[in-house]
């Protein structure tokens, strides 16, 4: 069945339900998006609300007094509120059980979603380790895998990438990533691409498009007359003066790059 015409049958499904059921299943479905666009809708067993991406994310549905979610690899998957309530006799899936009146905390749902996504993306193996040691992700867009690169980044390195990640998305609230070439990306929409970052065998090469624009510029640099570049080694991490490149580099027009081919 295409997306189309599974969405519709989720939609027809949704309005089937006139009762809280299907305002809840609705807002599953709406936080579910939000967490990760690149999520696809698919209906599968028989008639089963599905999110994919990469493999299963979730189902949910409507049952007799409540509306299930099970997390296809929920056991594999981090959970400090203690969404999961149902399902913890299987050795894979985790479900969540919620019933007229419940309240779901609507952050804690959207980073297990996250989770989800990292995990199918990442895979039952590691990603392979290019020279360097940069890891080898598939060019995609979204949070999801940007934080699969970074967790595949090789020891002190994926710290590294967390504290960029976490810097940036603080910094730049409104802020676009992606994944290409082996290297996450960070943008605004309609302006173009601000930096992205790439792992080497010593260090960790954080790149600015518009570098040279920056005060202070970054230190090192190359052919191109635009970009400069900082590399971050084991145990440096200049916060501030990254904050303050951060900052002025998604205040000016990026590079367009891949956004135009």
């Amino acid at each position: 069945m295409s997306r189309e015409g599974a969405s519709r049958k989720i939609d027809k499904r949704i309005a089937e339900l006139d009762d809280w059921r299907g305002e809840m299943l609705s807002e599953i479905r709406r936080m579910i998006h939000e967490a990760d666009p690149g999520v696809v809708e698919e209906w599968k067993w028989m008639g089963v609300p599905t999110w994919s991406r990469s493999g299963v994310v979730a189902v949910a549905d409507a049952l007799k007094g409540k509306v299930k979610i099970t997390f296809a690899h929920g056991a594999e998957l981090p959970d400090p509120k203690e969404l999961f309530n149902a399902g913890s006799d299987g050795s894979t899936r985790r479900a969540i059980d919620l019933f007229e009146g419940d309240r779901i905390d609507v952050a804690a749902f959207k980073a297990l979603v996250r989770e989800a996504v990292v995990h199918n993306l990442t895979g039952p193996a590691k990603p392979v380790l290019l020279s360097g040691g940069n890891p080898q992700i598939a060019k995609a867009d979204g949070d999801a895998p940007v934080r699969a690169y970074i967790a595949a980044m090789p020891g002190w390195k994926s710290e590294v990438g967390r504290r960029l990640d976490d810097l940036i998305s603080r910094t730049v609230p409104e802020v676009r990533k992606a994944v290409r070439w082996n290297s996450p990306f960070y943008g605004i929409e309609g302006e173009g691409w601000f930096l992205n970052y790439h792992v080497f065998t010593r260090h960790v090469k954080v790149t600015f498009f518009q570098g040279r624009q920056l005060r202070p510029s970054p230190p090192l640099s190359g052919k191109d007359p635009d970009s400069r570049w900082v590399n971050i080694r084991e145990g440096e991490f200049d916060e501030a003066q990254l904050e303050t490149w951060i900052r002025q580099a998604a205040a000016i027009p990026g590079w367009p790059g891949f956004d135009t081919q």
